[in-house]
């Protein structure tokens, strides 16, 4: 009924769980899948926002994706996500993992993890950002505002509410790009917590860290803000005014 094709495309799309548990009828027992970090694809290359492109890949578009948690030490990680996609080919370029942390003495956590996105973001000439606001991030948003406007810094906030399941989430998002070879990300991901995230974790859960995963299943999930290239010539238009009402 179909053209083997078009079920390839289907399958490089969905990936080759999902394929066959939907589309072949072929149950994939969860305590079988993995997140296999060698299945990603490093690059070197810097955002060239001039010509919007990371390579030879062309950008469409970017999410700033943070899953925030008090950031104490030997605590859950608060992690921030930076994410280029490209709707062409479908890759998605994990860009960098930013895992934040204060002092334990630090009597303003959230605010001063605030200030370290910001940082974050103003390094790399981002103006939106996307909060999940389940527990701790409930009244992030605001304060996010707030010490943006102290610092003249005008930023966009959305906020993520998250009903789903933390594993389902991590594993619909995550590995259906990975398993189909169109998950990238930089070589300074390697030298993250991500790597460790991925090796050590299971959809049955029993996983002591993987707020890394959730943050970049996060970025993953929501949709990214358009990006063009910047540095293209500005083209004037002159309007015909020569009309009579």
């Amino acid at each position: 009924m179909f053209p083997v094709a078009r079920i390839e495309e289907m399958r490089e799309t969905v990936g080759r769980r999902h394929f066959l548990s939907q589309m072949m009828l072929e149950c994939v027992p969860p305590e079988r899948v993995r997140l296999d970090p060698g299945a990603l694809h490093f690059y070197n290359a810097e955002f060239d926002a001039a010509h919007a492109r990371i390579g030879d890949d062309a950008v469409t578009g970017a999410a700033v994706y943070w899953d925030p948690s008090g950031g104490r030490r030997r605590a859950d990680g608060s992690v921030c996500v930076l994410l280029f996609r490209n709707d062409a080919t479908r890759r998605a370029f994990v860009h960098e993992v930013l895992y934040l942390t204060v002092d334990d003495g630090e009597s303003h956590p959230l605010a001063r993890q605030c200030d370290m996105v910001l940082d974050f973001m103003a390094g790399r000439a981002l103006r939106r950002i996307a909060i999940e606001t389940n527990g701790i991030g409930n009244a992030l948003p605001e304060i996010m505002r707030d010490v943006a406007a102290r610092r003249g810094a005008n930023i966009f906030v959305q906020k993520i509410v998250n009903t789903k399941n933390k594993e389902s989430r991590i594993l619909d998002a995550i590995e259906p790009l990975l398993t189909t070879g169109r998950l990238y990300a930089h070589e300074r991901v390697r030298q993250t917590l991500l790597m460790s995230e991925m090796l050590g974790w299971s959809p049955i859960g029993a996983v002591t860290h993987d707020d890394g995963l959730d943050a970049l299943a996060g970025a993953l999930s929501i949709v990214p803000w358009p990006l063009r290239p910047a540095g293209g010539r500005v083209q004037t238009f002159t309007a015909n005014t020569n009309f009579k009402i």
